[in-house]
């Protein structure tokens, strides 16, 4: 009777492999994406099996799972997530993992800047959603920095936050694993997010884009108040939209990113032309008939 194949630590960013158990809910949508032909950047996925294999060759999976149990009232969630991200980012890394690391990464180039994303087993589900409380990285570059930044992702599944949303929401802590997934960066002058559906009203026939200036992260993270707008799927125009005052945006820098002042000139400028809007609102439709071609599908 043959050996089971062990599960892959590393996976192309379009593999077929990218399950959701293998890559999170993330990375298996960036799969889907590019799978498909979409213009996402190139990539790669460590796996839940990487993280599994260095939780076990680093003696810590029992400590962590008893630390996270006697955190048993949101008062102490903070003081676990020192705990168990301490024991985390204080092991090593077993060297096949690592060296599998330095090579897909190497094969981008040498020293490309490249956004270092989170991705667990329990994020982006159709019940429940884990949106910013694991961590993401930016502009990291180098494989030593590389790895390090791994190990903070994987340790940013222990967040206060992380811990406090599965107490709240009935998911057991040994139930959830995490991914990483590694991109090269966009060196984007402007950035933001796009729904398909309306997130406010559930209305199916609109896009709804956020826009700011810079990297994506000071929308993500709440420094700004970005421009809304919202494009009619079936006329193809802008139906509404609001031009806020955006004071900060998120920046490379030498070490990582930051924050500094958007320019005054700027503050009060839509970052998209209506053009532009209506453009991008039109891929996000095509994108989705791309994944979703059956309408009945839950995707």
């Amino acid at each position: 009777m043959s050996s089971p194949q062990p599960l892959p630590l590393i996976l192309n960013l379009d593999s077929p492999q990218a399950t959701l158990e293998l890559v999170g809910g993330k990375g298996a949508s960036l799969a889907r994406m590019a799978a498909a032909g979409l213009a996402v950047p190139p990539g790669f996925h460590i796996t839940t099996a990487a993280y599994g294999r260095y939780v076990d060759e680093n003696h810590i999976g029992d400590k962590i799972l008893a630390v996270a149990a006697q955190a048993d009232a949101p008062s102490m969630h903070q003081e676990a997530s020192a705990q168990i991200q301490s024991l985390i980012e204080g092991g090593t890394m077993p060297e096949d993992i690592a060296g599998a690391i330095r090579r897909h990464y190497a094969a981008f180039g040498a020293d490309v800047a490249v956004a270092v994303r989170s991705s667990a087993t329990a994020e982006d589900l159709p019940e429940m959603s884990f949106a910013g409380q694991m961590e993401t990285y930016l502009n990291v570059l180098g494989e030593a920095m590389v790895l390090e930044i791994v190990k903070r992702c994987w340790a940013s599944l222990w967040t206060a936050r992380a811990i406090s949303y599965r107490a709240r929401n009935g998911v057991a802590h040994e139930d959830v694993s995490i991914a990483v997934v590694v991109q090269k960066l966009v060196l984007a002058d402007a950035a933001g997010v796009m729904f398909t559906a309306n997130s406010l009203t559930g209305a199916r026939d609109q896009v709804i884009i956020n826009a700011s200036w810079g990297l994506g992260e000071a929308i993500v993270s709440g420094q700004v108040t970005p421009d809304t707008i919202v494009v009619g799927k079936l006329r193809k125009k802008i139906i509404e939209q609001q031009i806020n005052q955006k004071d900060m945006m998120t920046v490379r820098s030498s070490e990582g990113t930051h924050e500094q002042p958007v320019p005054s000139s700027k503050r009060s400028q839509a970052v998209l032309r209506p053009a532009r809007a209506v453009s991008s609102a039109l891929v996000g439709i095509s994108s989705t008939a791309e994944l979703c071609p059956n309408k009945g599908s839950s995707c």
